[in-house]
């Protein structure tokens, strides 16, 4: 289908790979991670635009890939950057620039509700599509934590040889720790000053605005100050640090990241540890001139809408739909086109690509929504042959809205089932389950005490406390 519907050339990283997830191999072969962690980071400063959504989707839909195609475990992360300005204003006497961030301003109950407000329906419903799950971490979390805060003390150690490739055109690298009486920053760090460095932390020196000259320490082991790193800094501290045993952390980022990430590797070689992380880089989204699509630039009228440039590739709630519908599209767009061959996936689009490519979908007829769930193999063929006719889940927060009458479909390796789902029951625990649904229902092949020690090997005390739903189901044929 793909094939008529988009050409796309090719170039150096498509020809070396059949799967555009090919490109975290080397690292997944010479680590051999048991899960593997998609990051991916968006600043909290309003609507979400296609660009995000782009990304976003990209994410879940490589960890699926890579469940599918090398059989690892796979979630997504989403880093809700609350350290993004909320305001920006100018010194009178000094013109130097200051900023308070979204956290300062809104505080962590207003971060929450931005985050539930564009992001939470989106990611359940990409979770439902996907069978992936997510989990999401502010900024402002991150910095607090003690591994955050001795890996930028680290940091310091080598600031001589780390600065030129953060700042290259200055060597000032921006590290902002806002005024501990007003929670303002000066936005370029000018006049901050690193003043004792030593194994315990690091004193630095700034100056407010309206408060004048003040100090404060970094340690490890106390969420404050707040370290708030410009933009470089904060992604090599950030992929800096270390992960578990066993669980291998990868990057997505906007195609524009490619440039940047070359500063944040001469950095990265100038200190001490392992590696940069793998990183993959999605598709960036062009205007007619072949310039980043920028909704900050239209807004402000410093250009005009490029063509094709829809309402909802601005503002994604301006999608004339319903959010399972709009992550439908973007899983149809970014999944059954862009990552069917890498080379659709390593370039870019212009905005009328784009919308040459949505109209082909929209115009398509609609298919029922399917929620994507993974199964072992031996319970993949019973849902396959008919025989199983109770599936068990416990009540994540995406499986509290399922009904009768939905659509799942089971997914093992490349091969697929797709089943309506006729009644959903909630149980307490698993015995009460077992005991009112019949366990020849739930797995015909084994006893009820086998299925008991099965299932509680898969959820833990922790999970069968959140409620067992048993969804009866019937397969789908075509």
């Amino acid at each position: 289908m793909t094939t008529a519907l988009l050409v796309s050339p090719n170039n150096v990283t498509a020809n070396c790979m059949a799967r555009a997830v090919d490109l975290i191999r080397p690292r997944i072969q010479a680590t051999r991670p048991e899960h593997v962690i998609f990051n991916v980071g968006t600043q909290i400063n309003g609507t979400p635009h296609l660009g995000t959504s782009l990304v976003q989707t990209a994410a879940f839909l490589l960890a699926q890939a890579v469940r599918r195609a090398f059989g690892i475990d796979a979630t997504v992360r989403f880093g809700a950057l609350d350290n993004a300005p909320y305001e920006i204003r100018l010194d009178p006497e000094t013109h130097h620039a200051y900023q308070t961030t979204y956290f300062h301003a809104l505080g962590a109950d207003g971060v929450a509700d931005m985050i539930g407000k564009y992001y939470h329906a989106f990611f359940d419903s990409l979770a439902d599509a996907t069978g992936i799950d997510y989990e999401v971490h502010t900024y402002t979390d991150q910095q607090a934590d003690p591994a955050y805060r001795l890996g930028f003390l680290a940091t310091l150690e080598r600031l001589e040889q780390i600065r030129w490739a953060l700042a290259p055109s200055h060597g000032i690298v921006h590290v902002r720790l806002p005024c501990p009486t007003c929670g303002w920053a000066e936005k370029r760090a000018e006049r901050t000053r690193l003043e004792i460095h030593g194994s315990g932390g690091a004193e630095f020196s700034a100056v407010c605005t309206d408060h004048g000259r003040y100090t404060v320490l970094v340690t490890p082991d106390r969420p404050d100050p707040y370290i708030d790193l410009a933009t470089l800094y904060r992604n090599l501290v950030k992929e800096r640090l270390p992960s578990p045993p066993r669980i291998l952390n990868v990057m997505v980022k906007g195609g524009d990241w490619a440039y940047g990430c070359q500063l944040v590797d001469e950095a990265f070689a100038a200190l001490p540890g392992p590696p940069a992380p793998p990183r993959i880089f999605t598709p960036m989204v062009l205007t007619d001139t072949g310039a980043k699509l920028s909704k900050s630039l239209i807004r402000e009228g410093t250009v005009p809408p490029p063509p094709g440039a829809r309402p909802w590739m601005l503002d994604a709630t301006a999608w004339d739909g319903s959010i399972d519908d709009y992550v439908d599209a973007m899983v149809w767009l970014v999944g059954d086109v862009m990552l069917a061959d890498p080379k659709h996936f390593y370039r870019s689009y212009t905005t009328q690509e784009i919308d040459r490519l949505m109209t082909r979908h929209t115009a398509a007829p609609a298919q029922p929504r399917a929620r994507h769930m993974n199964l072992y193999r031996r319970y993949f063929d019973l849902v396959a042959s008919g025989r199983k006719k109770i599936e068990v889940r416990v009540q994540y927060a995406n499986l509290r809205n399922l009904t009768a009458g939905q659509h799942i479909k089971f997914a093992c390796g490349k091969d697929e089932c797709l089943v309506r789902v006729t009644r959903v029951a909630r149980y307490s625990s698993f015995e009460e389950m077992l005991d009112t649904e019949g366990p020849e229902n739930v797995n015909p092949d084994s006893p009820r005490e086998q299925q008991l020690t099965n299932i509680r090997r898969i959820y833990g005390p922790e999970k069968e406390a959140l409620g067992v739903l048993a969804i009866e189901i019937e397969r789908v044929t075509s």
